[in-house]
């Protein structure tokens, strides 16, 4: 703070309210939303979402990104799910709502509400929730990687989907 005396009282200018404020780190996530200096608190109902993996899966939710921790809250449509990919961060699911069968590293599982399903680093892995009901679901992913993964045959050719629930062409 700089200041100067006026009529025998030192007067206080706020030079740091001119200075340019810093500006929270990019994500590793593009639309991602940074946590940090002064954002502590966010509603995830209210954020804009995102594709948790563009060119193999349906997922889709707002992301924020901490100093080493990613989280996400994902919706992944009835019927449709995620084909065979794999990131070089773990990650953490936690279903909210529906029924998730899902595959990591060879070991097949049917999950819901209230299930956890922790996926190590580089394995690979599959979802897809059945056809009764969409599947909303909590994510943790460490910060090694950004929130999208990639599909082990290297195409971004879809997402995985259930009989009778791929789109009509």
């Amino acid at each position: 703070m700089a200041g100067k005396k006026m009529a025998g009282k030192k007067v206080v200018k706020n030079v740091a309210k001119n200075a340019k404020r810093p500006q929270p780190p990019t994500t590793k996530t593009e639309g991602a939303i940074r946590a940090g200096n002064g954002r502590y608190s966010f509603d995830l109902g209210t954020l804009n979402t995102i594709d948790a993996g563009p060119g193999y899966s349906t997922s889709h939710g707002p992301v924020v990104e901490g100093d080493r921790i990613q989280i996400g809250l994902m919706r992944m449509p009835k019927g449709t799910g995620s084909r065979p990919h794999s990131h070089p961060n773990e990650q953490w699911i936690y279903i909210m709502q529906g029924t998730l069968e899902s595959e990591v590293a060879g070991v097949k599982s049917r999950g819901g509400v209230g299930s956890l399903i922790y996926i190590p680093a580089n394995a690979v892995h599959s979802a897809l929730a059945t056809p009764e009901g969409d599947v909303v679901f909590l994510t943790a992913k460490d910060m090694s990687h950004g929130i999208a993964g990639r599909a082990t045959d290297g195409s971004a050719a879809g997402p995985a989907y259930a009989p009778g629930f791929a789109p009509k062409r």
